[in-house]
């Protein structure tokens, strides 16, 4: 079966100290429940084959950032995670102040991470899963611990921002410079 396209979205504040979203989903869904990632999702049929469409209506499904909130910055390599067939197109964007809607049945709690502790923060780990260890990169926040396929997007949003001359990264610090 050809692998489901699906979009993430690492979503930075604008106003400061630039929280990047993250949500832990509720416990019951069929497919990672109670795993920290990033607003998300496959792609529907609304979505006119537009990735883009895809993370902003689960961004807005999630935790109800409307579409015109959102200023679209950067789009980071798709991966395929080797747990599941999708095909993940990770999307950065900057997010203007405003309200969250939480929608409970998907997102059991959202939490920010400050752009510079994000930046500073990801580094490559080993996850104990009972049996069995994984080397992936890993992000500690507040007692929780972000990996797998976030991490791995983590891990190329850091790289990306730390090359010389990235484009990527002076389109962010544009978006978050006060006009």
């Amino acid at each position: 079966m050809a692998p489901r396209p699906a979009a993430v979205v690492l979503a930075i504040f604008a106003a400061p100290p630039h929280g990047v979203i993250f949500l832990e989903r509720a416990a019951h869904l069929r497919h990672h429940a109670g795993q920290i990632g990033l607003p998300g999702g496959g792609a529907d049929r609304e979505d006119d084959g537009d990735l883009q469409k895809t993370a902003l209506r689960e961004m807005h499904e999630e935790v109800g950032i409307a579409p015109e909130r959102v200023r679209f910055v950067w789009a980071l390599p798709t991966v395929h995670p080797r747990v599941s067939n999708f095909l993940v197109t990770p999307f950065v964007v900057v997010v203007q102040p405003g309200p969250l809607v939480i929608d409970s049945n998907e997102t059991a709690a959202v939490f920010f991470v400050p752009l510079h502790t994000l930046l500073e923060g990801v580094h490559d780990g080993v996850m104990d899963l009972g049996t069995i260890q994984i080397q992936t990169t890993l992000l500690d926040y507040d007692g929780r611990r972000i990996w797998g396929l976030t991490g791995h997007v983590l891990r190329m949003f850091v790289d990306e921002w730390s090359n010389e001359g990235s484009q990527m990264r002076a389109r962010i610090e544009a978006e978050l410079t006060p006009g």
